[in-house]
């Protein structure tokens, strides 16, 4: 339990109060950590210090010696499944319940703030924290977001969505500028956090280490009070990462309002002398000090002295969560085992899974339940298994001994299940791997054992995809992730049948690692990272593409089967300021009963420009027995049709026809349906003499304008495929194509510039001038 402290109820009027009693001094103060993990108290004025600790999938608070990184011991608890392995259970409620209960934990130990979700992009799977980020996809990772947040939160503990802003490598990460066009960062980059910031409103905001387009986040006003608090409405605290502060004072002016850790009192005293040398306006440090007042008192007010952190219950919930993550990704008839079959368990992971990865998200463990200690303490007498280790993870080392062990097991079973994956060594946080390879050790023990066993089975555990130079070898693949404490567990269930696998890819697999988008660009040149795919970031390059991969954005197999019928949309017709239903029946077609993912996607084949193939606009995870039926309904909105247009600063809908698709994952479409959408919103148009014919067309008044300047021009008269006469010899050198082509791209002062003299200068700006109050 944490220290018991009776704090009396603490308004919003009393706040304003104590700012108002408050020193400089003392302000200042409180815009920094008092040590790793403490913001400060106020003694003279009765303000506590409160706690912040890491998170996302667990509970990594540090009572004595503090660090960032996961070198000094944490208290004991439970870590649940990483981001990797939650967004593949496409599953909010599961996700919110997860928050739920380690919101309850961290009021058992006088935490105020757990320092997750993880949101932040998958733009390539080298990225060494990928393993605490929820997804390639900017929709699902602010949904899971989302999702996390409400279920903390409705314990009165707080959020701290991270890390804010295009922080997507390890590699000088405090020092690298991830460089991103407008669009880009609005669609891609930014709506991982949107949604779940705008409308599960975090108590907190972490800044990242990096710069945005030349800017440290934490320097940078656009992003931390622009669209934070002006566009999105957040009213929360913004936090820096541990130790991303550069410039107490301009972090402080643009928006970033606690310091963490401490600074020992340098960027305090710097604060006090930019607000007495009149550099730093008063009232910006009173708001600093207002919103993080706000979020202790939130947390203060609320404190749950009667909070239990009953690990045992809570290692059973890691376990429950575990259950939905894993993903199949292969099975030709191999699954589920039976349990009368011998079955040999190859490979260290059985033994000693890898469940988590290292840096600041790794838990102390209460308790870990491997594959193998799960068998021998509660299926012993159920199933027959033999173990080999097979390969050791301190170094990539192929022991043949080990192989040797390995093969004979495998030849005396009537299965072989392979447990592999990453070691720490491959990818954590603090560095970036640099490809996407297993250990030699481990594809070679694969293969060797394949060869002596048809029936072989691969259980991953790793936080990023991996290449698969065995996958036409062995008859399945489990991919587990880095699935918590509890993934033993979970695995053999599975394995067994006693868990239908219901996980889903929440980022592709490419074949290889040069396939991937960023592959020219990631790392960057120096301290510059150019985002030169933009918004085609995995699987709207490979859909675009039509690019195969090793499996895809959304993929999975169940033990049973489903089938999609009966799609309807409640218009054929709308404006972008309308929504429209969309409804589906989903039947479970086969025996046993199982978990669906529906996804739906959206696209617009005729674009003026350029888009992904198709977007994920919703999704639902249901449960189905089987013959059972559900219909589910989604709805949809302007954003499920809009780009970010740069023109306006703002979301955009095309006027035309867009698809609407049910899919089982990205390249599996089952049923679609059209629908004509119309702009409500007006493009602003300023024509110059350089703008095209062809893009001033688009309204007849503007073309008839145009055309009362071309009379009499013998030269426009030949790209007039409408009152040409073509000769044969004439026909075989302009064709129509090549005249409507020309037309269309030729720009206006053109038709001074083959006027002989006809139309002036003057007379081509008076007609620049008609044509923008037409538009306008």
């Amino acid at each position: 339990m944490g220290e018991t402290m009776i704090v009396e109820q603490v308004t919003q009027s009393k706040i304003e109060e104590l700012i108002s009693m408050m020193t400089l001094e003392e302000k200042a103060g409180l815009c920094s950590g008092k040590d790793f993990w403490h913001t400060k108290k106020v003694e003279r004025l009765g303000i506590p210090d409160t706690m912040v600790s890491d998170g996302p999938h667990g509970l990594r608070k540090q009572d004595l010696e503090g660090d960032h990184l996961g070198i000094n011991d944490s208290i004991k608890a439970v870590c649940f499944p990483t981001g990797s392995a939650l967004g593949s259970s496409f599953n909010t409620e599961l996700i919110e319940s997860m928050g739920e209960t380690l919101g309850n934990e961290c009021q058992a130990e006088g935490v105020s703030v757990i320092l997750g979700p993880a949101v932040n992009i998958k733009r390539s799977p080298l990225c060494g924290r990928n393993f605490e980020y929820y997804s390639e996809d900017p929709y699902l990772a602010t949904k899971m977001a989302g999702a996390f947040i409400d279920g903390v939160q409705s314990k009165n503990v707080g959020t701290s969505i991270k890390h804010f802003l295009a922080n997507n490598q390890e590699t000088r990460r405090m020092s690298s500028s991830s460089k991103i066009d407008e669009r880009t960062i609005n669609e891609i980059y930014l709506a991982a956090f949107e949604d779940a910031i705008k409308n599960h409103k975090p108590w907190t905001v972490m800044c990242s280490y990096n710069r945005i387009n030349g800017i440290y986040a934490a320097e940078n006003k656009k992003y931390l009070t622009e669209t934070l608090r002006d566009k999105w409405n957040f009213s929360g605290y913004v936090v820096s990462d541990w130790g991303a502060v550069n410039n107490r004072v301009a972090d402080l002016k643009a928006g970033l309002n606690l310091e963490m850790p401490s600074s020992g009192g340098i960027g305090d005293s710097e604060i006090v002398e930019a607000v007495k040398s009149g550099e730093l306006e008063e009232s910006i440090l009173d708001d600093a000090v207002r919103h993080i007042l706000t979020v202790e008192y939130r947390y203060l007010n609320n404190r749950d002295e009667t909070a239990v952190f009953d690990m045992e219950k809570d290692h059973e919930k890691a376990r429950e969560v575990a259950n939905e993550t894993i993903v199949l990704l292969k099975n030709e008839g191999v699954l589920p085992l039976k349990a009368s079959d011998e079955v040999a368990f190859i490979g260290k992971y059985a033994e000693k899974p890898r469940y988590q990865g290292g840096g600041s998200s790794h838990i102390n463990s209460y308790k870990i339940t491997s594959a193998l200690s799960y068998v021998e303490e509660n299926v012993k007498n159920e199933v027959h298994i033999t173990y080999a280790k097979g390969f050791d993870d301190q170094e990539d080392v192929t022991h043949e001994e080990m192989v040797r062990e390995a093969v004979e097991s495998a030849k005396k079973a009537k299965a072989a299940v392979i447990f592999a994956g990453l070691p720490d060594s491959f990818e954590s946080e603090g560095f970036d791997r640099t490809h996407m390879r297993m250990p030699q050790c481990q594809n070679y023990l694969i293969e060797q054992v394949a060869k002596v066993q048809p029936n072989t089975i691969v259980v991953l555990h790793n936080g990023s995809p991996v290449e698969m130079p065995w996958i036409d070898k062995v008859k399945g693949v489990v991919e587990a992730y880095l699935g918590g404490q509890s993934i033993g567990a979970s695995v053999v269930d599975v394995l067994y049948g006693k868990v239908n696998p219901s996980g889903r890819l929440a980022e592709t697999f490419p074949i290889k690692l040069e396939d991937n988008p960023s592959y020219l660009y990631y790392i960057g040149e120096g301290d510059q990272v150019e985002y030169k795919e933009g918004i085609f970031v995995g699987y709207r390059y490979y859909d675009a593409k039509k690019m195969p991969v090793l499996f895809p954005f959304g993929y999975g197999l169940s033990y049973t089967t489903f089938e999609y019928s009966n799609l309807k949309v409640d218009k054929e017709t709308m404006l972008d300021t309308d929504q429209v239903t969309v409804s589906v029946d989903v039947t479970n077609t086969g025996a046993i009963a199982g978990k669906e993912v529906v996804q739906l996607y959206v696209g617009k084949k005729e674009s003026k420009v350029l888009r992904p193939v198709k977007e994920l606009r919703k999704f639902t995870k249901i449960q189905l027995n089987p013959g059972e039926t559900k219909t589910v309904t989604f709805q949809l909105e302007k954003r499920a049709f809009a780009y970010y247009e740069t023109r306006i600063k703002d979301w955009y809908v095309e006027s035309g026809e867009y698809d609407i698709m049910i899919a089982r994952n990205v390249n599996d479409v089952v049923l679609d349906k059209k629908i004509t959408v119309n702009s409500t919103t007006s493009l602003p148009i300023r024509i110059t003499t350089d703008t095209t014919f062809g893009d001033v067309y688009v309204k007849e008044e503007a073309k008839e304008l145009i055309e009362s300047y071309l009379e009499g021009n013998e030269f426009f008269k030949i790209l007039d495929t409408e009152k040409t006469e073509e000769s044969d010899v004439a026909a075989e050198a302009i064709s129509k194509e090549m005249q409507i082509a020309m037309m269309n791209y030729m720009p206006l002062r053109s038709i001074r510039d083959y006027s002989n003299g006809s139309v002036t200068t003057k007379d081509l700006n008076e007609l620049v001038e008609k044509l923008n109050k037409i538009y306008q």
